[in-house]
């Protein structure tokens, strides 16, 4: 069975395995199977220190056994990271919110202009879709997705909330026009915030 493409990272415990430097590095590198022998020598390491981490990968399911391999009288474990790339649940860093710890979250910082509200709703986006994605894999059905983007220049602060109101009516009217009694939910999510400075040369 192929690797996941996206697996979420909510549990501290998982998360404190993962991120020390060999072992994001070993991640990495197991997106391609790989014995213990090959990474030792790819990354002029000890075998022993090498095999080690991986144990403790493999114990939180971050790596799976792929091949046995029979050389020089010994069992030579082929490995690969269970999932293409590993996101971090952004609500994990902090203190472990309850459902309705959330809601209240939300409902503290509802304003559609703060940032803290964009924050929030696209911290609950990765963690969704990661999780659905995943399923998805398992299943070996195609989670279907859209995605919206575009770059608006305003001309003056006050721009942002006219745009804002304008641009909920039109979701609005769209989104009624399509709702249908016992289809399948979508929730779509909008934000937008300044497009980032970049350096000269990047």
């Amino acid at each position: 069975m192929a690797a996941t493409e996206m697996s979420l990272m909510d549990e501290p415990e998982r998360l404190r395995v993962a991120l020390t430097p060999i072992r994001r590095q070993l991640l990495a590198r197991l997106r391609e199977p790989a014995s213990a022998v090959q990474l030792a020598a790819e990354l002029d390491m000890p075998r022993q220190r090498v095999g080690y981490h991986l144990k403790v990968l493999e114990q939180e399911e971050l790596v799976e056994l792929v091949e046995e391999r029979r050389r020089r009288g010994c069992v030579e474990r082929v490995m690969r990271a269970t999932a293409k790339a590993f996101l971090v649940d952004p609500g994990v860093l902090g203190s472990p919110a309850e459902p309705s710890e959330i809601d209240a979250g939300f409902a503290r910082i509802a304003d559609r202009h703060a940032a803290e509200h964009l924050v929030e709703v696209a911290a609950g986006t990765v963690r969704d879709v990661t999780r659905m994605a995943a399923e998805a894999d398992r299943q070996g059905v195609r989670l279907l997705t859209f995605t919206l983007e575009a770059e608006v220049r305003f001309a003056e602060p006050g721009d942002v909330h006219r745009f804002t109101d304008e641009l909920a009516e039109a979701v609005s009217r769209v989104a009624a026009r399509y709702d249908t009694a016992g289809g399948r939910p979508y929730r779509l999510t909008a934000g937008g915030h300044p497009t980032p400075h970049k350096e000269p040369g990047r």
